[in-house]
Formats: structure tokens, sequence, C-alpha cells
């Protein structure tokens, strides 16, 4: 989705190195300013909430050290798009705050901010449940959230894996700060796009207690399979012939090569399954299936032999794709 840039820094009238202090202090001057309640300004209400959107912004250290990472070239109002993976390398708390992401989308702020912090996202304060259950309990402050990118094949496999985490805050002289946490963490083997990983007492220490972390797992896209839930499809090139005539052939999956028969007769875009060859399955859950699509590739008529064929079936087979159109005029 391509939205326009807002410079929140230029918005507030902040230098990109702003302490919170100042951050305060301009943001209360122009709420201040552009209140629609008492402001005989132009366009006050839009330049109010473009004014909180930025407060909201900026005020928040994890929040701020996103949109940092931005980089400083753009200019408000340019087109821009969320970079891949947004969000991945930060960790977040689970408090939610009075005006958040939800607020500001009811009442119709920017889709850029929707994009980068909207709900669904990893800064719109946190999951809807630890471990996935919608409701599950969790200690705001202490518990810590942030995404995880693996590939398909560790999903699958699983895998044990070491990242690097930036924790953003607010030091003593106000100024934003960022430190890395490092932590090991095992992906089991069937783990799906959406889960929570929970590492326990990696999270936020406070009141001698020490929060988890949960990690939310997201599978990057592969070059031949598709995921959905526990399935994958995967599309097999054929030769018109193995179409026709039917043909035991070698399909890829992601346990390894097996072999399948495809049926005489098939189709381009017929799907075949391969039952159980999906992502493995986890507790209760079952292992899921291939797809297997079919696209029917013909060979290029590049050489006198090859031209000579396609004339011979030309002349030789009662066949014309189109009847099913002519018939149905």
């Amino acid at each position: 989705m391509t939205v326009q840039y807002q410079d929140y820094y230029k918005i507030l009238g902040v230098a990109r190195n702003a302490t919170a202090a100042d951050i305060k202090k301009s943001y209360r001057r122009l709420a201040r300013k552009y209140h629609p309640d008492v402001s005989k300004e132009a366009n006050a209400e839009a330049k109010f909430k473009e004014v909180q959107e930025a407060y909201e912004v900026l005020k928040d250290p994890e929040k701020r050290a996103a949109y940092d990472q931005l980089g400083s070239n753009w200019k408000s109002g340019q087109q821009f798009r969320p970079p891949p993976n947004w969000g991945s390398g930060f960790e977040f708390n689970g408090r939610r705050g009075g005006g958040g992401a939800e607020f500001f989308e009811s009442e119709g702020f920017s889709d850029f901010f929707s994009t980068l912090f909207g709900t669904g996202g990893p800064f719109a304060g946190g999951a809807a449940g630890i471990g996935g259950a919608p409701g599950a309990r969790r200690a705001p402050a202490r518990d810590h959230h942030a995404r995880l990118d693996i590939d398909l094949q560790d999903a699958y496999h699983g895998a044990t894996r070491t990242i690097d985490l930036k924790r953003a805050s607010i030091g003593s002289n106000g100024v934003l700060e960022q430190r890395t946490h490092t932590v090991r963490v095992t992906i089991p083997a069937g783990v799906t796009e959406g889960q929570m990983l929970r590492l326990a007492g990696q999270g936020e220490s406070a009141g001698g207690r020490t929060g988890d972390l949960y990690l939310e797992v997201h599978i990057r896209p592969h070059a031949l399979y598709q995921l959905d839930g526990r399935d994958v499809t995967l599309t097999l090139p054929v030769a018109p012939w193995e179409a026709a005539l039917g043909a035991k052939v070698n399909v890829p999956t992601l346990g390894g090569t097996v072999d399948m028969q495809i049926p005489a007769g098939a189709q381009s875009g017929q799907r075949l399954r391969l039952r159980g060859r999906g992502m493995p399955g986890a507790g209760s859950a079952a292992a899921g299936d291939q797809y297997v699509q079919l696209k029917v590739v013909l060979p290029p008529a590049s050489s006198p032999e090859a031209r000579e064929l396609y004339e011979e079936m030309h002349r030789k087979l009662d066949f014309d794709p189109r009847t099913e159109l002519m018939e149905s005029k």
C-alpha cells in the first residue's frame, strides 16, 4: 500500500535529535494553537489532528525509534511504501494507552500512521492475547513483544536462532536511546504465521519481577510455495504430452521430492492434492496438504523439426480450443 509520508518532526517543529521535553513543550504549544474549540486558524481541526498524530509517535520511544529508521530524506506528502518486514528487529511493551492506534483510526488520521502503527501492527499496543488466545491475561509494562521473521524451511523443520532486538527508551538526559537485547529462540517444527512463541523471563524487569518476551512469527515468502495456514501450493510446469496422456512425475515438497501421477486429460490450472505433505501438525492440529497446480508449458517452435511437428498436429488433430466460445454465442 502506498501512502503519503508524514514528517512528524516538521509537524511539531522540532529537530530530529530533540529531547522528550522539547517534544512535549512543542506539542502543548501547537495543541493550544490549533485546538478546534478555541482556534481561529484556518484548517485548525486538520492541523490539530496532525499535531496529535505526530506527538503520539514521537512521545513513545519505541514508535519513535522505529519511525527514525525510515531515514531523514523523506519529505511530507511524498509517496511512501512501508519497507518489507516493517517492525522487525524492535521490542515493544504491551501497554495500551489512551489515544492509541484505535483512536487515531476512528478519528480519520492519516493512512501513513495506520499503515505503520495501526491495528494489527507491532506497535498498536501488543497482541490480542498471549499465545494467540484472545483476552489472555498479560502483565502490562513487563511483558515485551517483537516480530520474528523466519524462512519457510525453518517453520517446517524447526530451528534454533539467535536474534538481536532493539529496546528503545528515554535516557536521563531526555534523549532517545537504544540498546540491543540478544535472545536465543527455539522455533518448533510446524509453527504457523502469526503464532506466538514465549520466552520466559526475557521481558522487562519492574518491581522485582521480570516479564516474558513474546515473539510473533512471520514466515517469509518462498520462491516455490504459497502458504495458507498449514497447506502449501506449488505451481508445477508440465509438458503437453504429460497432461494429455498422463504421467508419473517428480514433485518437490517441503519434506523432499515425491512421485505424483498426473491423470490423462489434465488441464492447465487443475489442482491435485498430496495429502499430509504440507506443514507438519502441532499438538492436536493435523498436518496440512500440498496442492499442486498444473501449468501446461508448450515447447517452442524454434527449429524446423519442431515447426513440422506443430504443423502435423494442426493437420491431423480435430481440435479447436475456442469451440465452447462459439457455441455459447
